[in-house]
């Protein structure tokens, strides 16, 4: 049965009908036009679809909708500001850590979840938190080296 369902989403209050049990990473395409994050495994192992709420990564394709209800969701789409790419998002083109790009969402969205945590992490612990994103295209040492970047761009106190 759908009700009308009230998210916050990038930081704007949106209305859609859906069913509380219906699957995030649908309602933020389908329903909200939101296809940054993107459809991988449907399982939750791969995260393509990896999104942050309350500032913590989750997989939307096994997050219900009603889990993000009175919560923050934020996608890669909110990360852009006018004219101006997110710290992570011009580090991954910087250092060319993308080459298909399909999984580049779910890796800047997991990548920034850690950052939040963790300003400035260690190779070991990027590697550790970046465990469940899949790239196809093995382009994970360069992921590495962009998130180290964004750490510095992001937090200009480790700058040398």
């Amino acid at each position: 049965m759908s009700s009308e369902i009230v998210l916050i989403v990038n930081g704007a209050r949106r209305s859609i009908d859906a069913p509380v049990e219906q699957g995030l990473l649908h309602v933020l395409r389908d329903g909200l036009g939101l296809t940054g994050c993107k459809i991988g495994c449907g399982e939750g192992e791969c995260g393509a679809c990896t999104v942050l709420i309350d500032g913590q990564p989750v997989r939307s394709c096994i997050t219900p909708v009603g889990a993000a209800v009175g919560r923050q969701v934020l996608t890669v789409e909110g990360l852009e500001e006018p004219g101006r790419l997110h710290p992570l998002q011009q580090a991954f083109l910087d250092v060319d850590a993308l080459q298909c790009g399909y999984c580049t969402p779910g890796m800047i969205m997991n990548a920034l979840g850690l950052l939040l945590q963790c300003p400035n992490p260690t190779e070991d612990q990027i590697i550790r938190a970046m465990d469940g994103n899949i790239c196809r295209c093995g382009t994970y040492s360069r992921i590495v080296r962009a998130i180290q970047r964004a750490a510095v761009e992001l937090y200009t106190d480790l700058r040398p």
